[in-house]
């Protein structure tokens, strides 16, 4: 594949997104059809016959939510959370690729417990490691070079500068080594796509606010892709069969959202971006709750974060900022939505000692959440107001609500939860 290296700022989503917000409801309108809609049949349930019990959770699920037996495939692979970029393409790339020659209808694929979670970046091409070795080398004979000189001198003010600017070209080049790394459902994501870099990140065609606009590839060479897993096989059964229950029974709770200042409202996005804008958004999302009347909602709007005990009958949940340390303030309903904004959220969902977010969440009770292998950068987010003004519509999937607001593929996303999720079926507002 080519090697490419997007900037942080590639991209970026804040210009005229109000304008487009507006045409929310129609767009949904336009989305909500037959031929959008996530059926069980278009569902690739992807298990690991090396990891215990994800060849028989996957066939639970299928036979809970009517998948079709041949929608399984059994791959050989480690079952460490970390696989390496030859052995995710040798091992699984190549066989779902094999898989969807044969089946081109699946839209949607699954990721089981067992199955890795994210990728590393690919080896570095000859070329790259003799550029950095080559810079390594230059940067310890100025080092040793300075040593003869004394900070007053000119010779010494100039070699300093060459080091720094020698240091900065190693720094970019090991840069743009690691933004090859990728959690495994978000590259998978791109599968269909021959030819697509590897560094940075692709925007995703299904993102709301990218319709319309000149993309790489269209969203029909895109998969969605969600993931059942958690840190124990029972936690997953209790994933799928809360979802089950609240399809039947109805979300019912209350809705937290846990902003950091309070409501700009309709100020120019001129005047608000980056933290602002996601923060507004969640404000946003709230807005949307309350408006259709779907739940009780609860804002916490200062620099404080939900406390122990505070988020009692918790249905919904969004919110910033605590990095790697879950604070256990909810109740989660059965059937429960919600996610944390902050870097590497989603970086384990096995390790017993970690405190991050989704994997606290999902060991508590929650049935679907998103998060990061490691850091995204904010606007790599789901879009607050979007993700959940989809999912309270009651015509789409969860898969399709984490798809329609997620800005971004073959980075760092997960989202963990049953893709064919409908919890407000009942409810559909639009």
């Amino acid at each position: 594949m080519k090697q490419k290296f997007y900037p942080s700022t590639h991209f970026l989503i804040y210009t005229f997104i109000h304008l487009l917000i507006y045409a929310f409801a129609l767009v949904l309108f336009i989305l909500a059809t037959p031929s959008f809609a996530l059926s069980p049949e278009e569902i690739l349930v992807i298990a690991n016959g090396n990891a215990s019990k994800s060849v028989s959770l996957a066939k639970y699920y299928m036979k809970k939510r009517g998948i079709p037996q041949g929608n399984l495939l059994k791959l050989w692979v480690t079952d460490k959370e970390y696989c390496s970029r030859k052995e995710y393409e040798k091992r699984i790339a190549s066989p779902v690729r094999r898989y969807l020659e044969q089946h081109p209808f699946i839209r949607c694929l699954v990721m089981m417990y067992g199955m890795p979670l994210k990728i590393g970046p690919p080896q570095m091409s000859p070329e790259e490691r003799q550029q950095l070795k080559k810079l390594e080398q230059e940067k310890n004979k100025i080092a040793q070079k300075l040593k003869g000189f004394t900070k007053e001198q000119k010779k010494y003010q100039d070699l300093k500068k060459k080091l720094a600017e020698i240091k900065k070209q190693i720094s970019f080049l090991k840069k743009r080594h690691n933004s090859q790394r990728a959690s495994l459902d978000s590259e998978i994501a791109l599968v269909k796509v021959e030819d697509y870099p590897l560094a940075g990140w692709i925007p995703n065609p299904y993102f709301l606010i990218f319709r319309g606009k000149k993309l790489p590839f269209k969203a029909s060479q895109v998969l969605m892709v969600s993931r059942l897993d958690g840190p124990s096989d029972k936690v997953v059964k209790r994933i799928i069969n809360d979802s089950l229950y609240a399809e039947k029974n109805g979300l019912k709770g209350i809705a937290y959202f846990d902003a950091r200042w309070k409501n700009p409202g309709n100020k120019s996005n001129k005047k608000i971006s980056g933290y602002s804008f996601y923060d507004r958004s969640i404000h946003r999302a709230a807005e949307i709750i309350r408006e259709k009347k779907i739940m009780p909602v609860v804002i916490e709007d200062t620099q404080k974060l939900f406390q122990p005990g505070q988020c009692p009958k918790a249905a919904l949940y969004c919110g910033w900022y605590c990095l790697a340390h879950y604070i256990d303030a909810f109740k989660w309903q059965p059937g429960s939505i919600g996610y944390h904004i902050a870097s590497g959220e989603c970086q384990t969902l096995k390790r017993k000692e970690s405190q991050v977010w989704c994997k606290m969440m999902l060991e508590k009770g929650i049935s679907a959440t998103i998060g990061p292998v490691t850091e995204p950068y904010v606007q790599a987010f789901s879009l607050p107001e979007i993700f959940f003004g989809c999912l309270v519509s009651g015509q789409l999937t969860l898969a399709e609500c984490y798809f329609i607001s997620l800005p971004y593929l073959s980075w760092q996303m997960v989202l963990v939860g049953d893709p064919l999720y409908l919890p407000f079926r009942k409810k559909a507002c639009y």
